[in-house]
């Protein structure tokens, strides 16, 4: 998508669970294009939750509040929805897909959101600028042509992430834990293509993270601060370093805050590439007309086979 007007994605309010555990307990925060936003937080706080509630992940509900972009709502709609509306997530464990290039899975997207690969250049278009931002991460020619992110190490399935974020052009990225596993090599190489992404492309940007060392190469212009669903205070890129210096217990302390992370908050990360590895044969079977006999044949219908 091209940034021919700058947009906004707004939360208001927004409380999700899994199961019986109440995760987000009431969240605001507004990012427009070009902007980077960081959210920092220890293990438990919400911050993944918050990236699965806004992709629409089925096992997390949303319970109150609002999601729009440029004032639609997006909650209630399917994952693959949300991404043709703008909105993209480079997940902390990307999913493997074995058998399918990163060509067949772009191309995949951008034919769910109607667009017209011809304004691509046809097939020969997009696989030159799979090859241009292959390039600019230092991701090797081999890595385009096997499944995606099948064996791949922690830095290549991060680059490879960052290379289809960079050719589906969303307005808004959700960045989960994007520095996590990565070398100092390959975080330099996907937080600068990032930025350049909110300078040439007006990308809005959600950074997810643990630790300031991301904050030194893809520079915040807020940065927020969530313990136990929610976010307890905001500032500039001087907030990331002050957390540094006292951590989570001692800005807790100072603010009054006596709860950091939500007990018992589940662990689902071990479902979710079955998740996401399902939400792209659902998008495929309405895309690409697979019936039921293709779908037994169909490389994302068993994420296990």
């Amino acid at each position: 998508m091209s940034p021919d007007r700058a947009h906004v994605l707004r939360i208001r309010d927004l409380h999700a669970r899994v199961g019986s555990v109440e995760i987000l307990r009431g969240l605001d925060l507004e990012i427009r294009s070009g902007e980077v936003h960081a959210i920092m937080g220890p293990n438990g706080s919400g911050k993944s939750t918050l990236s699965h509630s806004l992709m629409g992940r089925a096992d997390y509900t949303v319970t109150r509040g609002s999601v729009t972009i440029d004032g639609e709502e997006l909650l209630g709609l399917r994952t693959w929805e949300r991404a043709a509306r703008g909105l993209f997530l480079a997940m902390q464990y990307p999913v493997e897909v074995p058998g399918v290039p990163v060509a067949a899975l772009v191309g995949a997207s951008l034919r769910s959101r109607g667009v017209d690969e011809a304004e691509y250049g046809g097939s020969t278009g997009i696989a030159a600028r799979i090859a241009n931002e292959a390039a600019s991460l230092h991701l090797a020619d081999e890595f385009l042509v096997r499944g995606v992110n099948d064996e791949f190490s922690g830095g290549e399935k991060k680059r490879v992430e960052t290379l289809q974020l960079a050719i589906l052009e969303p307005r808004f990225a959700i960045l989960d834990e994007i520095d996590s596993g990565l070398d100092v090599d390959a975080l330099r190489d996907v937080s600068r293509r990032i930025e350049a992404l909110t300078q040439q492309r007006a990308l809005g940007v959600l950074a997810i993270t643990h630790y300031s060392r991301l904050l030194t190469e893809l520079r915040p212009d807020r940065v927020h601060v969530m313990l136990a669903g929610r976010i307890v205070t905001s500032g500039g890129p001087e907030l990331a370093d002050e957390l540094e210096a006292e951590g989570y217990e001692g800005l807790a302390a100072r603010l009054g805050v006596t709860e950091l992370a939500i007990e018992g908050e589940p662990d689902t990360t071990s479902s979710f590439d079955r998740a996401k590895t399902q939400s792209l044969a659902d998008l495929l079977k309405e895309h690409e007309g697979l019936d039921g006999a293709d779908r037994a044949h169909d490389p994302f219908a068993d994420p296990l086979a």
